[in-house]
């Protein structure tokens, strides 16, 4: 599903956070462990593209990160553990701007909106929202489109167990019904009689190895 050849991302200054030679991470629903400031959020934004890294990052054996820029993010997906939008637009126009890029349907953002309630803030500007609010509009751009691999780090903090629920049941359906992988960092576990991983893997060292599952 993942491969990464000579990976390699640096602080400005040039101290390493990760170098990782190689790394295939096979299809399927991964817990990426590690402490604080190991480098897991550093490792799924390079993945997402939204920070640079030196490297291959190849996706399905025919997407690479750089030469196949668009297709590429277009599979790829990403929830951050502390979102951050716009303060003067609402969820909505979010929403609606990132389903544009993704090129997802109207009733899929539908409902997606309804599934994980966001119909009840949704017209409001961001700058209002609590914490649990932009977690949920985060978690609902993640899924998005026709992705591949849905990466969400610190999906469970903030939110309610309601959502919760919901969100373990989002996982599932994507992974059972459409074959999409996920990359999940969390210091709080799902249910496992509801939610397993296929395997887990520790960040440490700069480094990203396999654990048994």
């Amino acid at each position: 599903m993942l491969r990464l050849k000579n990976f390699y991302k640096a602080y400005p200054g040039g101290s390493k956070i990760l170098d990782i030679p190689s790394l295939e991470i096979p299809p399927g629903i991964h817990w990426i462990k590690g402490r604080n400031g190991s480098g897991k959020t550093t490792f799924f934004k390079s993945i997402a593209g939204i920070i640079p890294s030196e490297g291959e990052i190849l996706l399905s054996q025919k997407y690479e990160i750089r030469r196949n820029p668009v297709e590429y993010r277009l599979r790829v997906n990403y929830s951050e553990a502390e979102p951050l939008f716009p303060a003067f637009l609402s969820g909505r126009e979010i929403l609606e701007f990132i389903a544009s890029a993704k090129q997802a349907s109207s009733s899929e953002k539908e409902q997606l909106v309804e599934s994980l309630g966001l119909n009840l803030f949704f017209e409001n500007p961001c700058g209002t929202y609590s914490s649990g609010m932009l977690k949920k509009l985060s978690l609902a751009m993640a899924f998005l489109g026709k992705p591949e691999l849905i990466m969400l780090d610190e999906p469970l903090i903030t939110i309610d167990q309601v959502s919760v629920q919901i969100l373990t049941r989002l996982i599932a359906d994507f992974r059972n019904e459409k074959g999409v992988s996920f990359l999940i960092s969390s210091h709080q576990d799902f249910d496992p009689s509801e939610l397993s991983p296929d395997a887990v893997f520790q960040v440490e060292g700069g480094k990203i190895l396999p654990l048994q599952a």
